[in-house]
């Protein structure tokens, strides 16, 4: 009878040491949750809409995986610039970056065709475009690269900005602009009248004085950011391109999310991207106010001059290939 008992007491004991030891198991793996860390490479400071953007999306990603993924920004190029961190994200030294379309265009040339001058009437045009599902095809071409498009940011509007004011075509003769690392950006100056010359945007500023170039072209918030008015004091409002900014992702930590966390980052990126053209329209006011308090001068100018001289460009790309040809019947239709 004790010979019993004591078994039936052993046996006890190893229940409850068992259903202990399982319980601290899971304790513990709720207590030691993995979080991965994502770099994102921007170009751009603290203060540009894009990065406030990013910063919110990276607070509420934290939050609604439970701490599986956290963001962390570093503005102003200190990875690199756009075309380097392109590659680091390729090789998966860093996870994110946001990079110009051009930049990505040097891995698929058919990218040119959703940075075309003139392709988008207006910001709500381009809104209701980058929350569509038209570009998705595109975005998708380029996972053999390593990395995929997740989105798109508005860059606002470009325009011209010099010494003086530039309403048409003939005032740009002789000009020099800084344009993006792009040759379809170079035409776009050469076809509107001036001499596209591209170069890192970190460049800008001293190359104008130094007289290398007379310009750039840019949006009113990159315009004030980078104290461009002290060098260059005319904003003339060609607004001839209304080129995306693409926020890109390595492709394997994308595809290795769990089908929860994916629908969550994505989901969260969509609102996003609507967010942030907000967050643009209110930087702009505030940019412009700061830029005229330091006598910068912001010109209307009649842009069907500049529309005609760049048709050329737009008819080069857009019947480039099947998917351009697709791309830009589908962008087009949505203006309507």
């Amino acid at each position: 009878m004790k010979k019993v008992l004591f078994v039936g007491s052993l046996l006890a004991m190893g229940i409850l040491m068992g259903c202990s030891g399982d319980k601290g198991k899971a304790e513990g793996k709720q207590e030691t949750v993995k979080t991965q860390v994502l770099k994102v490479a921007f170009n751009q400071s603290e203060n540009h809409p894009q990065y406030k953007a990013l910063e919110e999306f990276g607070k509420k990603l934290e939050e609604q995986t439970k701490g599986a993924y956290k963001l962390e920004i570093s503005p102003n190029e200190l990875l690199g610039d756009q075309r380097a961190t392109a590659e680091l994200v390729q090789n998966g030294v860093i996870q994110m970056s946001v990079v110009g379309n051009p930049v990505v265009e040097s891995f698929n040339s058919d990218f040119a065709v959703i940075g075309l001058p003139y392709l988008y009437d207006s910001l709500e045009h381009q809104k209701k475009v980058f929350l569509s599902d038209v570009l998705d095809p595109l975005f998708e071409s380029v996972k053999s690269s390593g990395f995929e498009v997740i989105g798109a940011f508005t860059a606002g509007a470009r325009c011209l900005y010099t010494d003086k004011p530039m309403v048409k075509p003939e005032d740009l003769k002789g000009y020099k602009f800084r344009v993006m690392q792009s040759d379809t950006m170079k035409k776009m100056v050469d076809y509107m009248g001036g001499i596209g010359t591209p170069m890192g945007q970190g460049e800008v500023y001293t190359a104008v004085q130094q007289g290398v170039i007379e310009g750039g072209e840019n949006n009113e918030v990159t315009y004030v950011d980078l104290k461009h008015y002290e060098i260059a004091p005319y904003f003339s409002y060609t607004n001839h391109l209304m080129v995306p900014d693409l926020i890109i992702i390595n492709e394997k930590l994308y595809n290795g999310m769990t089908p929860e966390n994916r629908k969550i980052f994505d989901d969260l990126m969509k609102q996003t991207i609507e967010n942030e053209f907000e967050v643009w329209n209110e930087n702009v006011e505030v940019a412009k106010k700061v830029a005229t308090d330091n006598g910068a001068k912001f010109i209307e100018v009649d842009i069907k001059p500049f529309q005609e001289r760049v048709k050329p460009l737009q008819e080069e790309v857009a019947n480039r290939s099947e998917m351009t040809k697709k791309i830009y019947s589908d962008v087009r239709a949505l203006a309507q």
